[in-house]
């Protein structure tokens, strides 16, 4: 077993790969993650973002690279990684023919929990995951949000110093969703370094800092914030037009444009310089016959940026081919 590194931070990627075949998952990952840090891993799915939970989290040989969480090497001692986190999959890994409390006792015997603190352990996670007086429900009948509260107090019955959830609330309501994220902070604030896949947007946001992830490679990294001020190659136009279809089908082929997209009832629009874009945008689209309402710069929200960043990223890819 590797001698414990006291380290400031939770885990340490550096440039890790995963290779299955002639496909690569994973390429040449680096990251560096805080102790008590929410950090989150916003992608697409297909994007390599559950390899890399499964590499960090013991369940997964690198190809290359190296990875070390909770100050012990991944590839050298997965198991003494496995004993110092919690995970929770983006399926849900329970037995719906078990109660909860029967759930709760299994995965206590499973990472180890001392019998002298059963009972304190299980009374903290049905408190935690606001269970309590639920213990004897069969855990098939569970709503979807009570059941990812309870694959999440499964997950840090022991206490662990990290945990990885992988895509936690996919398929969970909003209002679960956001009671879900509440608990995550709970745990941050307590130490708990909590490392979270996502594709949904708007959960990025809850997080301390994000890497964007596309085809297995990181593409940007920082804070929510950092990232719409400074990610986006260019400016951002809203621009609300009638007719919208024709109007998007029209700037597909604007010289000042870089990318445009529908947004509800108006439209996104990429451009070098919003100064000088505006009027020439705002005439070609008059000789299109589409007239404009109203066309003003705005700041990017994540999903400007991810679209932004994947689109030059293909564009990129297609050069090389």
């Amino acid at each position: 077993m590797l001698e414990q590194q006291e380290q400031d931070d939770s885990v340490v990627v550096e440039n890790l790969v995963k290779r299955f075949g002639d496909f690569v998952a994973v390429d040449r990952l680096n990251l560096k993650i805080r102790k008590g840090e929410v950090f989150g891993f916003l992608g697409p799915n297909g994007a390599g973002k559950s390899t890399t939970i499964r590499m960090l989290c013991g369940l997964l040989k690198p190809t290359s690279g190296h990875a070390v969480v909770a100050g012990y090497d991944v590839a050298r001692a997965p198991e003494a990684v496995r004993q110092n986190i919690g995970y929770m999959s983006q399926k849900f890994s329970l037995y719906n023919d078990l109660k909860v409390i029967e759930n709760l006792r299994l995965f206590a015997g499973l990472y180890s929990v001392p019998s002298d603190k059963l009972k304190e352990r299980i009374e903290w996670a049905l408190t935690m995951a606001n269970l309590k007086g639920q213990e004897n429900l069969i855990t098939g009948t569970l709503p979807g949000g009570w059941k990812q509260r309870l694959a999440l107090g499964c997950a840090v019955l022991h206490k662990p110093r990290i945990l990885f959830l992988d895509e936690p609330t996919s398929g969970v309501d909003p209002i679960s969703r956001r009671q879900f994220w509440d608990l995550i902070h709970q745990m941050a604030d307590e130490g708990v370094t909590v490392f979270v896949t996502t594709h949904y947007m708007e959960e990025a946001e809850y997080c301390n800092r994000l890497a964007l992830i596309f085809r297995g490679k990181m593409v940007a990294l920082g804070t929510p914030s950092e990232l719409k001020r400074d990610s986006m190659k260019g400016d951002l136009l809203l621009i609300e037009c009638e007719p919208l279809g024709k109007a998007v089908e029209a700037l597909q082929s604007a010289p000042d444009v870089m990318d445009a997209a529908v947004f509800g009832n108006a439209l996104h629009l990429v451009v070098l310089d919003a100064a000088a874009a505006i009027p020439r945008v705002e005439k070609y689209l008059a000789d299109q016959g589409v007239a404009v309402n109203r066309i003003e710069r705005i700041r990017p929200s994540l999903e400007d940026v991810f679209v932004s960043l994947t689109t030059e990223s293909n564009a990129g890819e297609e050069r090389k081919a």
